[in-house]
């Protein structure tokens, strides 16, 4: 080839790939001005809503849960624009689209609207539906004796009492909403089936998964390598759970039924060992504890106390949760506290997924202002959770003698893996009854959740009790297919927890109080980013590796 041919060629090349690169910078530009265009529409209608639920999980109105309604129906609509879900596919799919942060966004746009674009009438009908149910789980309280009970009344009851007539009735009262809703409830499974099978999934659990960038079959997997793991250790704790609660309540261990493991799910571990936690946070104020403690990691809480509503009311949403109202700042959580180790934990782990919403970097785009993943928020919620039970953390922040400390220290470390081991378990059930429960609602789900109560939690069923008690759990209804996020948010911690006491503060077993060099880890290795990572290249980039269980098995499985 001559040497003007030559340089003619490269010519051509270059004019080639200067052309390619113009072409792609305009699609880049068109993609990035059609986003900030939606935005715009995005984020008044999703802040109305948030503000709403805000307000009617407060009051417990049926006004305020109309407007709940209203709102999340407009926000919906704008999700469903069918239109505008066209472009985000298209821009999607467009491979000359390389900036990064243009295709995350476009993949978790694409992933939050395809649950929207379904049958306008089978949309408001979801809602409508969702939120009936929702109101009635939220307002309903049990009654004993003619008495009226709150949740939290009866947790106190299942916990501390020791008449064995008195735990069954209400344990069995407690259970009462599951035949009040249990028909909503499968009418909803159905409904979502239908408008997932409309999306092409083959039911709801498989698209509440795949759209939120998790593999069923994986997800399956490692539940069923954490059934391994737990099986042995767990079935040995459930031999000593059962000999100390057949002392407390002066039974035989084979006549202990559901009612005595002193909660309504067994989702928590009962109170066998000597040191009583709650005394020591009987005379505290835990408003002011959590404040002092995340202000010493440098993760400043009172803005979002302020903006809270934090204690118990008439006909107010009787658990807890966090929200982040706008996704610029505005961050609130509710609660009903009370002066105990529970509530402690509590404000610990919501105040939790306040911070990470916080600090979440506000010059991202609004569809990338929120957690990695659902689980890497109930991570960090459940690592602060979980100091309420940490002894060096109760000496440091509550100011416990050095006796005090060593009186409940092996009981509190013994405490931990036996709660976390029974909450394994509980989360063993949940997931695979969902699942289940999803590929065939028509089945006998009342046989399906005691089979797997058995199996998982071995626990005894009631003779000859036939009824939807399943359905008295709320999350059921109202957040599907999400509680499998709670057990991988414990590996999540267990790995964070092992990573910053090895990395950052060079101890073992340390209680991670007042070292700012902790909040400042976590603002810019996990909050700062948002979503602009995949879930797992956010927990690499943070910790070296990804998401794995061996953390989670050397902290509670391993004596």
């Amino acid at each position: 080839m001559k040497t003007t041919d030559v340089f003619i060629y490269l010519l051509l090349v270059i004019s080639i790939m200067t052309a390619c690169s113009d072409s792609a910078k305009r699609k880049e530009k068109e993609a990035e001005t059609f986003l900030r265009s939606f935005e715009k529409e995005i984020i008044p209608a999703f802040t109305d809503w948030n503000k709403a639920y805000f307000r009617a999980s407060i009051s417990g109105k049926d006004e305020d849960y109309n407007k709940v309604s209203e709102y999340e129906l407009a926000y919906s609509t704008l999700l469903s624009d069918k239109d505008k879900f066209e472009t985000v596919r298209k821009f999607r799919g467009d491979t000359t689209i390389k900036d990064s942060l243009i295709r995350r966004e476009l993949d978790v746009m694409y992933n939050t609207m395809i649950r929207y674009q379904i049958d306008t009438l089978k949309l408001k009908s979801l809602i409508d539906a969702q939120v009936a149910v929702e109101k009635k789980l939220s307002t309903f309280r049990a009654e004993v004796n003619g008495r009226s009970l709150s949740d939290n009344e009866i947790d106190s009851i299942l916990v501390n009492s020791r008449n064995s007539d008195e735990l069954e009735k209400v344990w069995a009262v407690s259970k009462e909403i599951g035949v009040v809703v249990a028909d909503d409830v499968k009418n909803l499974v159905k409904l979502r089936n239908e408008i997932a099978r409309d999306l092409d999934y083959s039911n709801y659990h498989e698209m509440a998964l795949k759209i939120s960038d998790q593999d069923p079959a994986e997800i399956l997997k490692l539940f069923d390598e954490l059934d391994y793991l737990t099986n042995d250790a767990f079935a040995d704790l459930k031999g000593l759970i059962d000999l100390a609660l057949s002392q407390q309540l002066k039974i035989n261990p084979d006549n202990l039924m559901p009612w005595h493991y002193q909660n309504r799910f067994f989702q928590e571990a009962p109170k066998i060992y000597e040191s009583d936690l709650d005394k020591y946070y009987a005379d505290k104020d835990i408003l002011m504890v959590v404040k002092s403690y995340y202000e010493g990691l440098g993760l400043e809480v009172q803005d979002i106390l302020d903006r809270s509503d934090l204690f118990e009311k008439p006909g107010k949403y009787q658990h807890a949760y966090c929200t982040s109202i706008d996704r610029a700042g505005d961050v609130r959580v509710v609660a009903n506290i009370r002066n105990n180790q529970q509530w402690m934990n509590t404000m610990l782990h919501e105040l939790g997924h306040a911070v990470y919403d916080k600090y979440i970097d506000r010059t991202l785009p609004f569809a990338l202002r929120e957690p990695a993943h659902i689980f890497t928020t109930e991570a960090i919620a459940n690592f602060f959770g979980n100091l309420a039970s940490n002894a060096k953390w109760m000496k440091r922040n509550l100011g416990l003698t050095s006796e005090e400390t060593q009186v409940i220290a092996s009981d509190v470390k013994s405490y931990a893996r036996l709660e976390k081991l029974v909450f394994s378990r509980w989360c063993q059930v949940m997931f695979r009854f969902e699942k289940s429960m999803y590929e065939n609602p028509d089945q006998d789900l009342n046989t399906l959740w005691w089979d797997l109560v058995e199996s998982y939690q071995l626990l005894k069923r009631p003779v000859d009790r036939d009824k939807p008690d399943w359905a008295s759990k709320i999350h059921v209804a109202t957040v599907p297919c999400y509680y499998h996020n709670y057990l991988l948010g414990d590996l999540l911690a267990a790995q964070l927890d092992a990573y910053m006491a090895n990395n950052i503060l060079g101890e073992k077993d340390p209680c991670f109080t007042g070292h700012p060099e902790i909040g400042e880890y976590l603002k810019e290795k996990v909050f700062e980013p948002g979503s602009r990572y995949c879930w797992n290249e956010m927990i690499e980039k943070a910790t070296g590796e990804k998401l794995t269980a061996k953390y989670y098995a050397r902290q509670y499985v391993r004596k």
